[in-house]
């Protein structure tokens, strides 16, 4: 077998750790916009590598951001709390 043959590796792009905030973000966000289509077109094995690839970049993510800003609806208890909003407030059809 050849030395550089590279049949059953994986090819995920740069290590997150060696990338600046920037291009982290910027393959957060690339890699978030095309979730959809991996899902619903890619292989089995484009889905598994999709996958593998949102891992490493959103784990690098969080740990160079371990006291990111969460926004309050975005937790349990703040969807409990706009849930029982909801339903606090009943409305009538047509006023």
């Amino acid at each position: 077998m050849n030395a550089h043959d590279e049949r059953g590796t994986t090819m995920t792009g740069v290590e997150p750790n060696r990338l600046g905030d920037q291009q982290l973000m910027k393959e957060l966000e690339t890699i978030h916009r095309t979730r959809h289509d991996t899902l619903l077109y890619g292989s089995n094995d484009a889905l598994r590598v999709h996958n593998e690839r949102m891992a490493q970049l959103e784990g690098e993510y969080l740990r160079r951001n371990p006291r990111r800003p969460v926004a309050p609806g975005r937790t349990r208890e703040g969807a409990r709390e706009r849930g029982a909003a909801d339903t606090a407030t009943p409305t009538t059809p047509g006023t």
